[in-house]
């Protein structure tokens, strides 16, 4: 800073510098300044198409025209943040909506999926204190999940980079395979307290659990007597082309966990939680400063309404079984793919060439796209886009495969 400028002095020009941001993410050199549907546009004027929504956050696509009036409205208001000592009418509307239009009681908001998920497992021990159950505080992941980086979070993601440098992990949880019958070695009623699963294993390749499996699993936890949460922060909301992932396998939960499109980039999350869960909680259990405020609760209000437009979710359902379609027959032409799963408006496309130097020749064209896994492409696509505009991304997918 020159010795013109103070730090109370907005408007001193300020450089803009990545390396002032901690290294923790490997960032493309591109400036992104402007978004518009479903493209993003960087400080030279160049368009990129968004086939990866922030990670499955802006499904409503980049200035939204519905999303910026709502922010209008509240900032007209001049109520931004009260702390949740005080009510707020937005906070208390979006939580009747989701109850109403959910297996849920109540709802607690929080400010990210990592945040929700944590918040699940307290939930799920208090719930087993409340019992009499001293010793009951295990939590149980499966093989390939993702569930957050936060203490009680990593230690339920099965990712060996994102969990050895931090060992040793929070006690009491512990991964185990996608298989009835080792839960069923595992799942003892007097330790623990609950299955956290994932129906769409986003981070983990994109890989669908088999319904079976999982009403199977359902089945088990209701046999010991254990909670049961259905981690949908990835595929949730529409992303499947059914508002819950879990309605449309016809599945009931004791928790759900949500987050990353409910106010289309704004942070928020919550966890959805039936009465037996919700009456064991007690006023101090738990707590946070920013969730739900009147401001990100007022936009999600919005933006789930608008993502459990049947419409919308028709859109997805049938858009999705076109992509499937079109994927497949990208992966017999090129031969390029070793495999694709799916469903609606999320894929994994497993590549024989490494995925990393796919996304940066993709990046040059203008398309953006993420990885899950070393040699998986994940696609996240707006859930608004046009099949034409999807048809756009797979022709430059195409030639970037065929450059590899």
């Amino acid at each position: 800073m020159s010795n013109s400028a103070t730090l109370g002095d907005h408007t001193a020009a300020t450089h803009s510098s990545p390396d002032a941001i901690l290294g923790t993410y490997k960032r493309q050199a591109a400036l992104f300044v402007r978004g518009e549907g479903v493209h993003m546009f960087d400080d030279t004027g160049k368009a990129y198409l968004d086939m990866v929504s922030g990670i499955a956050v802006t499904s409503l696509g980049h200035g939204d025209a519905g999303v910026r009036r709502v922010i209008e409205e509240v900032l007209e208001a001049g109520l931004i943040h009260t702390s949740n000592l005080y009510r707020t009418a937005a906070g208390e509307r979006l939580a009747s909506w989701l109850v109403a239009h959910s297996f849920a009681s109540s709802v607690f908001f929080c400010n990210s999926g990592a945040e929700a998920n944590e918040a699940a497992f307290k939930f799920a021990r208090r719930w087993a204190r409340a019992q009499g159950h001293a010793d009951k505080s295990g939590i149980v992941a499966l093989r390939g999940a993702f569930h957050g980086r936060l203490p009680g979070t990593l230690a339920a993601t099965d990712r060996a980079s994102y969990r050895q440098p931090f060992l040793p992990l929070m006690p009491g949880v512990q991964i185990v395979e996608r298989d009835l019958e080792e839960l069923r070695a595992v799942l003892d009623p007097e330790t623990v307290a609950a299955v956290i699963v994932e129906p769409i294993q986003g981070e983990g390749g994109v890989r669908v659990l088999d319904p079976t499996f999982l009403h199977g699993l359902r089945e088990l936890t209701h046999e010991r007597d254990v909670l049961l949460i259905v981690d949908e922060i990835q595929c949730g909301l529409g992303r499947t082309g059914h508002f819950f992932a879990h309605e449309g396998l016809g599945l009931v939960p004791d928790m759900v966990t949500i987050a990353k499109p409910m106010a289309n980039g704004l942070p928020i999350g919550a966890v959805l939680a039936n009465e037996p869960v919700t009456g064991a909680l007690q006023p101090g259990d738990h707590g946070t400063t920013f969730g739900g405020g009147p401001l990100v609760a007022a936009v999600a209000e919005h933006v789930v309404q608008r993502l459990s437009d049947p419409a919308l979710l028709e859109h997805v359902r049938e858009t999705g079984c076109w992509l499937h379609g079109e994927l497949t027959a990208l992966m017999q032409r090129t031969g390029k793919l070793r495999a694709i799963r799916g469903m609606g408006y999320m894929w994994g496309l497993d590549t024989h060439e490494p995925a990393a130097p796919i996304i940066a020749r993709a990046f040059a064209k203008g398309l953006l796209l993420v990885s899950a896994g070393e040699h998986t492409l994940r696609l996240l696509p707006p859930l608004i886009m046009s099949r034409e505009t999807l048809g756009e991304a797979l022709r430059v997918l195409e030639e970037v495969l065929g450059e590899g």
